[in-house]
């Protein structure tokens, strides 16, 4: 989950104007009017609600009185009433909760997000409500709002990392920011170090309050045998994962710095097994973009974290390839649903055929991810408006039948592929294969007339180059007949 705090506009308001766009090009819905009067509602123009922003928001120390947000989630891992929610709670956090403000929901991007629009200026007061640090207090105010929604407790994070088996600091600071946290000194305290979380300071510890231990023998024992066996059943071919979105998020002034470089990472299938059966996670070392000169192996299950060379030599555990795929596509193809041999060949072929020739077998995982309650709705009334459309209006779907007979579809946007008849259930498959049917009937149909008339010429052709007519032929043998 993400929120980003836009830049300070003026008293016309272009976020409102700008949202009201999206949802007139119905790539956004309006969730909430929070704290309106009642003359201004979902019914009023953007001009009405402009206005009456304007209207509170007179005064002479704020010259940019425009508050704007974004919240957004991981792909549809949060619904729109989700994020709804959670811009309610969040708008409280940052003081802003009886504010008027508006909740626009976009789905015109990967990512669910929200817009959030309101005044930086005190309806009751008329003085400008406290924005030090903004950017500091909005991702600690949505820290607190996902602990009291989802019981996301960061402390109680904290301290169980803590209680990991590990003998060096650095491999504490690879635990905390494979979990989103960052390991700093601290400027004031000698020997003291801080755990933020995107830029806020979440816990200050000294040095001799670390616990500096190695993991077991008899669990690297076991780690020893998991790897030797799953290395003979998984894919060991490494790849390239590079990551540019900084750059694409720069100011056009600022992309010009030939010293930025992106961020590199190294994936394999064998690595995703791990992680999601055993609770492993192997993260790779390297300097740039050459290939790692080691690994470190954290063990979520039993907290102990592993230098890589004690349990498997890695070029005896790892194949490294010189294939490549940018960070963004990688972490779509992660989302989908692939639960068998026969999605992923069949998600393969898909992306070959557009145009993602880049895409190799062992670049696909094998996961058993499902998708929410509400997104799985979602996508099924997607497919069945689709097909009852006859395959019309709707870019993101695909239907595709395999070497057996199965139908398969594949959304591109949900990131998901899965046989039809799941999916849609019983009732709206058999529609569909009647639908199915029916043109197969009316093209073989067509087929036989089209035969028919080809035989039908040929006889009359026949006929016109020497073929004897029928009542001639008749004719003659009554002719005979009266002859004999």
């Amino acid at each position: 989950m993400i929120v980003k705090i836009m830049k300070a506009a003026g008293p016309s308001f272009p976020g409102v104007k700008y949202n009201d766009q999206k949802i007139q090009s119905e790539k956004g819905e309006l969730m909430r009017m929070n704290n309106f009067p009642s003359f201004i509602n979902e019914k009023s123009s953007q001009e009405e609600v402009k206005n009456y922003l304007a209207a509170i928001s007179k005064s002479n120390k704020v010259r940019k009185p425009q508050f704007h947000a974004t919240i957004s989630t991981r792909f549809r891992e949060h619904s729109k009433e989700e994020l709804t929610r959670i811009s309610e709670e969040f708008m409280k956090e940052m003081g802003y909760g009886d504010q008027p403000y508006i909740v626009v929901f976009h789905d015109d991007t990967e990512n669910n997000h929200v817009h959030i629009v309101s005044t930086r200026v005190d309806k009751h007061t008329g003085k400008k409500i406290d924005d030090g640090f903004e950017k500091l207090k909005s991702q600690k105010a949505l820290t607190v709002v996902m602990e009291k929604i989802y019981g996301v407790n960061t402390d109680e994070k904290i301290e169980k990392m803590l209680q990991y088996k590990f003998s060096t600091m650095n491999q504490l600071a690879l635990l905390l920011e494979r979990s989103g946290f960052r390991l700093t000194k601290n400027a004031k305290i000698e020997n003291a170090y801080d755990i933020l979380k995107n830029g806020v300071r979440q816990k200050t510890i000294l040095s001799n309050q670390i616990n500096f231990n190695k993991g077991t023998k008899e669990r690297k024992n076991q780690l020893k045998a998991i790897l030797h066996k799953y290395k003979a059943i998984q894919s060991n071919k490494v790849f390239k994962v590079i990551d540019r979105r900084e750059k694409e998020g720069m100011l056009p002034k600022d992309k010009i710095d030939d010293n930025w470089e992106p961020k590199i990472e190294f994936q394999s299938e064998i690595q995703h097994k791990l992680r999601e059966a055993f609770g492993i996670d192997i993260h790779f070392h390297q300097s740039a973009d050459k290939i790692p000169f080691g690994y470190t192996l954290i063990d979520h299950k039993t907290g102990m974290i592993f230098k890589g060379s004690e349990l498997l030599p890695m070029k005896d555990l790892f194949e490294f390839t010189d294939s490549e795929i940018d960070k963004r596509q990688f972490e779509s193809l992660k989302d989908y649903s692939i639960r068998d041999e026969d999605s992923k060949r069949l998600l393969l072929q898909h992306l070959n055929r557009n145009g993602f020739e880049i895409i190799q077998n062992y670049m696909l995982f094998q996961n058993k991810k499902r998708k929410s309650k509400n997104e799985f709705s979602s996508l099924k009334k997607e497919i069945v408006d689709y097909l009852k459309a006859k395959y019309k209006n709707n870019n993101h779907i695909t239907i595709l039948r395999d070497e057996e007979g199965k139908d398969y579809v594949i959304h591109d946007r949900h990131h998901f592929i899965g046989e039809l008849k799941t999916v849609i259930g019983e009732y709206e498959y058999q529609q569909y294969l009647n639908h199915d049917l029916n043109v197969n009937q009316d093209s073989k149909l067509s087929d036989e007339l089209s035969q028919s008339i080809k035989d039908l010429t040929f006889e009359i052709n026949k006929s016109s180059h020497g073929g004897n007519d029928p009542s001639e032929e008749e004719l003659r043998k009554r002719k005979r007949k009266k002859r004999k």
